[in-house]
């Protein structure tokens, strides 16, 4: 059964995209730790990251940097932090959080509702970085 990434992937399950490659697609969070949260996701389903091949995590790296830095520039956030937890998905996903503060790294005080509006606000932000990095894998809105 897929998962609920390669729903979303796939189109079944709407997504706000800000990335898509060959190999990965980010998205915004719905469960943001901060505004501008985005998940990295490998198109390919793994469940842990341990088990990704080596070059597929360097590649999920690179593309969570270029996010990262897209994410510093347009939402001006003291630090851009990684979680790669795997328990609420079984599909090896990086979490890119724009913060402010290390407690913002609380997936239990997580939103439990985004307005879909800032959420395509901020998506829109960071496409148009990317775009500015000179980024051609940037999502179409």
């Amino acid at each position: 059964m897929a998962t609920i990434f390669t729903r979303i992937i796939e189109g079944d399950i709407p997504g706000t995209f800000v990335w898509r490659d060959q190999q990965a697609v980010a998205f915004m969070s719905i469960n943001p730790l901060a505004a501008g949260h985005v998940l990295v996701v490998p198109v390919a389903e793994v469940d842990h990251w341990l088990d990704a091949d080596p070059s597929l995590m360097e590649h999920l790296l690179d593309v969570a940097r270029a996010i990262g830095l897209a994410q510093r520039e347009v939402l001006r956030c003291s630090r851009v932090g990684l979680i790669v937890a795997g328990y609420e998905v079984p599909h090896l996903h990086v979490h890119v959080v724009p913060t402010t503060s290390m407690a913002q790294f609380d997936f239990e005080s997580a939103a439990t509702t985004v307005d879909r509006d800032d959420l395509e606000a901020t998506a829109e932000a960071i496409r148009a970085e990317l775009r500015r990095a000179g980024h051609a894998e940037v999502a179409d809105a």
